[in-house]
C-alpha cells in the first residue's frame, strides 16, 4: 500500500522540522494574545475609571460649586475651582476603576471559557497576570504622578482663588447652622437669611491668653470700612465672657445693647507664609518634616498630621498596584459564571471597603495619635494579603 504526501506537508518539510514549527508558533500566539489582554484590560479601565471620576466629581466638585452659585459667585470662577480640584478627583479614581475594570475584565475571560482555552493549549495563569501587574504598576506610577505634581499645583491654585472670592463677599463661608473654624477661632453660627445672622457663638482667645466667648443674639454682616478687615459684625445685645486664671477659675462678663466685631484675614485664613503639607510635593514635605523633627518644637499631634500627607502620597496612588494583585484571582475563582457581573459587585464592595479602612486609619491617626504609617498602609496591606491568600489557592489546584 503507498501513501501519497499532500501538498501541505511537503510545504511543511520545506519550511523546517515540526519542532521548529511548534516553538516558533506558540510564540508568535502568546505576544498576540497579550496584546489582547491588555488592550481589554484598558478597556474595562476606561470604562471603570470615567465611572467613578463621575462619583468623586459629582461627590467633591458639583456639590461646592452648588453652594457658590447660590451665593451668586460668578460661573467662571466656578468653573476655575472645579478645574483645580480635578487631579485630585483623578488621583482617588484610578486605583479604584484599577480594582473594579481589571476585576470586570478578568471575570469576562472567565466566564467566557477563553482562559480555559488558553489553559488548554498549554499556557499558565501568567498569560494574565504579567499583563495586569506591569499595567497595575504604571497606573500607580501615573496616578502618583498626579497626586504629588498635579494636585499640589491644583491645590495652591484653588486655596489662591477660594481666598480671593471670599475676600470679595465674605458671606459666601457663612452659611445657616454651621461650624467654622478658623486659625485660632470656632464661630457657630445660626440662621443665616442673606446678610442677617439670627445666632452668633465665637469661641476664641484675647491677646493676654484668656478664652473668650462671644454670644450675639442678632447679627449683621457690614462692609468693612478698614481694608485690612476681612468681615465685620455688627451685633445686637452681645454678651462677652473672659475665662482665666489658674485652672479658669476667673471669670468675667461684658454686655452690650450694640457692638461691632472685626475680623481679620489673618485669623480666619492661614498666613501667607504658612506651609500646608498638600500644596507640598513628596520631596519638600519629606524635607520640612525632617526640618520640624530636628527643630523639636512641634507637637507630636502636628507631627502625625504631616506624617499622614507624607504617607497619602504613595499609600493611594500605588493602592492600584494591590487592587491588581486582588483581582487577578478573584476573577479567577469566582468569574466561571456571569464574571462580568460578579466583578463590578465586588469590585465595588471592595473599593468601598478599602475607602471606609481609609477614612478609619486618617481618623485614628489624627485623633487617638496611631502611627501615621500603620494608619494610612493598613488598607493596602490587607488588600494585599487577600490577593496572596487566593493566589495561593489558585497554585494548590
Amino acid at each position: 500500500m503507498r501513501f501519497k504526501t499532500s501538498d501541505k506537508e511537503k510545504k511543511l518539510k520545506h519550511c523546517g522540522s515540526g519542532s521548529t514549527i511548534k516553538k516558533r508558533f506558540p510564540r508568535i500566539k502568546k505576544n498576540v494574545m497579550t496584546r489582547y489582554i491588555v488592550k481589554e484590560l484598558l478597556l474595562y479601565f476606561s470604562i471603570s475609571f470615567i465611572f467613578f471620576f463621575f462619583v468623586f466629581f459629582v461627590n467633591q466638585i458639583l456639590l461646592m460649586a452648588e453652594q457658590l452659585l447660590k451665593k451668586h459667585v460668578q460661573i467662571m470662577d466656578v468653573i476655575r475651582l472645579i478645574t483645580f480640584s480635578l487631579p485630585f478627583v483623578v488621583a482617588q479614581s484610578a486605583p479604584f476603576a484599577t480594582m473594579v475594570g481589571f476585576l470586570m475584565c478578568l471575570g469576562r475571560l472567565m466566564s467566557d471559557n477563553e482562559v480555559l482555552i488558553f489553559r488548554a493549549v498549554g499556557w499558565n495563569y501568567s498569560i494574565i497576570i504579567r499583563p495586569a501587574i506591569i499595567l497595575g504598576i504604571i497606573i500607580s506610577l501615573l496616578s502618583f504622578f498626579v497626586n504629588d505634581y498635579l494636585l499640589p499645583l491644583g491645590t495652591v491654585s484653588y486655596n489662591r482663588l477660594y481666598q480671593k472670592i471670599l475676600y470679595a463677599d465674605p458671606s459666601i463661608e457663612l452659611e445657616s447652622n454651621s461650624v467654622k473654624r478658623s486659625n485660632d477661632s470656632v464661630l457657630v453660627i445660626g440662621e443665616v437669611d442673606g446678610l442677617n445672622i439670627s445666632d452668633l457663638l465665637l469661641f476664641n482667645y484675647d491677646s493676654n491668653g484668656n478664652q473668650r466667648v462671644i454670644v450675639s443674639g442678632s447679627t449683621v454682616i457690614a462692609e468693612p470700612s478698614d481694608p485690612a478687615v476681612f468681615m465685620e459684625l455688627d451685633m445686637d445685645a452681645a454678651t462677652v465672657v473672659f475665662i482665666g486664671g489658674e485652672n479658669n477659675t476667673d471669670v468675667d462678663c461684658l454686655t452690650s445693647q450694640t457692638s461691632v466685631m472685626n475680623i481679620f484675614a489673618s485669623g480666619f485664613f492661614s498666613s501667607s507664609s504658612s506651609e500646608s503639607p498638600r500644596e507640598m510635593t513628596f520631596v519638600d514635605l519629606k524635607n520640612r518634616l525632617d526640618e520640624m523633627i530636628k527643630e523639636g518644637t512641634h507637637t507630636e499631634y502636628r507631627l502625625n498630621v504631616w506624617k499622614l500627607e507624607l504617607y497619602k502620597k504613595f499609600a493611594m496612588p500605588f493602592g492600584a498596584i494591590f487592587f491588581a494583585v486582588l483581582a487577578i484571582p478573584l476573577a479567577i475563582i469566582f468569574g466561571k459564571k456571569n464574571g462580568q457581573t460578579v466583578g463590578l459587585i465586588v469590585g465595588v464592595l471592595i473599593c468601598v471597603l478599602y475607602w471606609a479602612m481609609q477614612i478609619v486609619g486618617q481618623t485614628l491617626g489624627l485623633r487617638n495619635g496611631i502611627d501615621a504609617f500603620w494608619a494610612i498602609w493598613i488598607p493596602n496591606f490587607v488588600i494585599g494579603f487577600m490577593g496572596i491568600v487566593f493566589f495561593l489557592r489558585i497554585h494548590r489546584r
